[in-house]
């Protein structure tokens, strides 16, 4: 991507204003999001424009690093994808007391939906994550989770779901959802009203207008500007976002979708369970089904049943994991996303008849 200079500049403006990262002179910034990855996430020109101190790590940053860091330089402000604040939890967990915030600092949150249990247990260490959504071609900032006005009524846990969500667009950024109309290449807007699914298209002053030196996709932007952004989502009717999945991640069963993002949240907010990655493996008779990876916390014991049974208690039975496969570790991108098409290529031999069932 080439982003030119209004674009930025836009762009970091937007994330200096209060309702979005609120970045201002009285910051200490710590962007783990390395800067090959959509401009970290733009925050360091945003901590150049408001006079920010600015701290640059590198790309694979411990999580007892990083907590040392984060509280030597009293730092107030970090952002980075969710495995990196699972291994912040999990230290801060095994180490009660060692580090302590007695100042506020929030967290920035992107890359994929964070589990709704890392937010709530972070808070408990005086951790505030605030979440977003954007792509590289979005500079990325597009929307953020900030509560709104009506929403201070509210009790915790309907705030804690709210705030699981994408958010609303920021200020010059349009958001619509599309679905495809049977039959032709066309597509309609869905409804915002929570329950219907659609891709998610964008547009703004820092939202990409075409790839550089590839006309050949310039299919992902509609004729009047809109770009195609390949993730699927629902908005209510209060214009909130909340993310599907990508398109390529969701699990297509037997005709109906399911989202991995949702069962993964919900394996993740099990108590024996640090990471779970789920995957849509070939089946002969669905077409796909689904397959989560574990990885258990340092101690921890769960069977296949008991995380079947914990799910069921909020997913239909079609939408539950067909496998669950226990391992040492989960493949990573090299900005720290869990690699599913890792975990598709290693298990794309599955044998569902000796599958547990």
């Amino acid at each position: 991507m080439i982003y030119s200079h209004r674009s930025l500049v836009l762009h970091s403006l937007a994330e200096c204003a209060a309702d979005a990262f609120a970045v201002s002179h009285q910051d200490t910034v710590l962007p783990v999001a390395p800067m090959f990855h959509a401009n970290a996430w733009g925050i360091p020109f945003s901590c150049a424009m408001a006079g920010s101190k600015l701290l640059l790590s590198g790309p694979n940053v411990e999580p007892e690093g990083l907590l040392d860091w984060m509280v030597g330089e009293r730092v107030t402000m970090a952002s980075g994808v969710p495995t990196v604040w699972i291994g912040v939890l999990d230290t801060l967990e095994k180490n009660p007391g060692r580090w302590r915030f007695d100042w506020p600092v929030r967290v920035i949150c992107g890359g994929t939906a964070p589990p709704l249990e890392l937010i709530k247990k972070l808070d408990a260490h005086g951790i505030h994550m605030l979440h977003l959504w954007g792509m590289t071609e979005t500079t990325p900032l597009a929307t953020t989770g900030q509560l709104k006005t009506h929403m201070r009524e509210w009790n915790d846990e309907k705030k804690y779901q709210a705030r699981a969500k994408q958010g609303w667009p920021v200020p010059f950024v349009e958001v619509r959802i599309t679905r495809p109309v049977e039959g032709c290449e066309a597509s309609v807007e869905a409804p915002w009203d929570g329950r219907t699914p659609g891709e998610l298209e964008v547009r703004g002053p820092w939202v990409a207008s075409h790839y550089y030196e590839s006309p050949d996709q310039a299919h992902r932007w509609t004729s009047d500007g809109w770009f195609k952004t390949g993730d699927v989502a629902l908005v209510d009717e209060d214009g909130v976002v909340k993310l599907v999945d990508r398109a390529k991640d969701l699990v297509k069963s037997g005709g109906e979708w399911i989202s991995s993002v949702d069962l993964e949240n919900a394996l993740m907010g099990h108590p024996a369970v640090k990471e779970a990655c789920v995957v849509g493996i070939a089946h002969p008779k669905w077409q796909e089904r689904p397959l989560a990876a574990i990885v258990l916390k340092d101690g921890a014991a769960a069977t296949c049943a008991e995380l079947r049974c914990y799910l069921a208690l909020t997913f239909a039975k079609w939408q539950l994991p067909d496998a669950f496969v226990f391992v040492d570790s989960i493949p990573r991108t090299s900005v720290g996303k869990f690699k599913k098409i890792a975990l598709r290529e290693q298990f794309a031999e599955w044998n569902w008849d000796a599958a547990e069932q």
